[in-house]
């Protein structure tokens, strides 16, 4: 079992601010909930929207609960990783340009 808010902010503790945000809780089977964090938002709106995270799911093997996309200051962002049912947020970074496209 994991926390939705404890893992998101162990997974942006090293990286840039969040910049906004969409992340979608909920089973095949369950009613989707969605949790939505705007660009240029306040202080108030980006602890109401880490506090709609502080729920309890099963980040084991299963189905994937947890869904969504973070934009992070610098320009890199978060997904969600899964292998059968198991999830975790992965830090994506723009690869370099190679040389052969300069």
């Amino acid at each position: 079992m994991a926390n939705a808010k404890k893992e998101l902010l162990n997974a942006v503790k090293d990286t840039a601010k969040i910049k906004c945000a969409s992340i979608r809780y909920g089973s095949w089977e369950d009613e989707v909930s969605q949790k939505i964090l705007k660009l240029n938002h306040s202080e108030e709106d980006y602890n109401e929207f880490l506090n709609s995270l502080d729920f309890t799911y099963d980040d084991g093997y299963g189905g994937q609960e947890l869904y969504g996309t973070v934009w992070l200051e610098d320009g890199t962002w978060l997904s969600r990783g899964e292998y059968d049912g198991s999830e975790w947020w992965e830090h994506n970074v723009l690869p370099a340009i190679p040389t052969e496209c300069l």
